[in-house]
């Protein structure tokens, strides 16, 4: 399998070896985090210690990634009336990936085998994951009928998600807000309950006097958490400098690679470029379908890539942990920082 990838391996050794002095950092805690540190901590420690934390947190983003695919299949167009069992699967599969994220790095310590490689997995997930959340939210409130608005929600959420790597590979530090990550994933899966219960049709309902649909709320959420967040975001941004001594938080830091013109990622997306240039006589669908599937295979092929260099260099495994005598093992004390993620 690995040999019919051709796995690259982009990061060089000067990258590899500051890889060897990154140190996790991370600063402030959201609101409902107090307490959603209860559960948290309650979670790990139900979990056997020969789980990898890297296994923990692909566990959640395949159910997460999984339930949305079969919501959208239901609903291609986000205008359709999504079924009740399909908004609660993804709700389910919200919320465990949510707590599943939050717990790997607490796993990761109770058993000694934090790594950079588990801080850019555990980013690497988020990443990916964001755009689910967006494609599961529109679909379960029928932003369809808004084209325009549903653009809007998807590209946000990924500029967001960029926002808060870019402030942190300036700072040095994640930086988490009084309403963060947690509270949006915690939203979100009121909005599926809701729409389970009362159908997606709910969110059509008119406002008196106004005369705007329900669904102008969860939007009028999006838009001020965005203003709050970029304000957050870009003043540690404009201010300008680098993390402590030079460092940056390893997502930033390790995908800091070149792009030679003749790599094969655009495939995917020239193909759809020239399909709409010369107005093929190929069926669009078609064409999206394979530009889809090309650039699935070059995802895969650079993300296996990166974590075998890496754990390759670092002497461990991405999915399993050695055993370690229980006079080893590290207690999960409750801690004033946040928490999030990192293994």
């Amino acid at each position: 399998m690995v040999a019919v990838l051709c796995l690259p391996e982009p990061l060089t050794a000067l990258q590899l070896k500051r890889l060897e002095e990154h140190k996790y950092s991370a600063t402030g805690r959201s609101l409902s985090e107090h307490l959603m540190q209860i559960y948290w901590n309650w979670l790990v420690e139900k979990l056997p210690l020969w789980l990898a934390p890297n296994t923990i947190t692909m566990v959640g983003l395949v159910l997460n990634v999984l339930t949305t695919v079969i919501l959208a299949c239901y609903c291609p167009t986000a205008t359709e009336e999504a079924p009740a069992w399909a908004l609660l699967l993804c709700a389910i599969g919200l919320f465990v990936y949510q707590s599943l994220d939050a717990v790997d790095g607490k796993q990761a310590r109770r058993t000694n085998s934090s790594s950079p490689l588990g801080e850019l997995f555990d980013h690497g997930c988020d990443s990916i994951s964001i755009v689910f959340v967006a494609l599961g939210t529109v679909v379960a409130v029928r932003l369809g009928t808004m084209p325009s608005w549903m653009f809007f929600c998807c590209f946000i959420s990924m500029f967001m998600f960029f926002c808060a790597q870019w402030q942190a590979y300036v700072s040095g530090t994640l930086r988490f807000g009084m309403i963060d990550v947690t509270e949006l994933q915690l939203s979100v899966v009121a909005v599926f309950l809701l729409s389970a219960f009362f159908g997606s049709t709910f969110w059509d309902i008119q406002i008196p006097v106004t005369g705007l649909p329900l669904k102008v709320f969860p939007l009028m959420g999006i838009i001020l958490g965005t203003i709050y967040s970029c304000n957050n975001y870009f003043r540690v941004i404009l201010s300008g400098g680098v993390g402590k001594n030079g460092s940056t938080v390893a997502l930033a830091h390790m995908t800091k690679s070149e792009l030679y013109l003749q790599d094969t990622a655009f495939i995917g997306p020239g193909l759809l470029f020239l399909d709409q240039y010369f107005n093929s006589f190929i069926d669009e669908y078609i064409v999206l379908w394979v530009a889809l599937v090309i650039s699935l295979f070059e995802l895969m092929r650079y993300c296996i890539g990166v974590c075998l260099q890496i754990a390759t260099h670092l002497r461990i495994s991405v999915f399993s942990i050695p055993p370690i005598p229980a006079a080893e093992q590290v207690q999960v004390i409750p801690s004033g920082t946040h928490q999030n993620n990192i293994d």
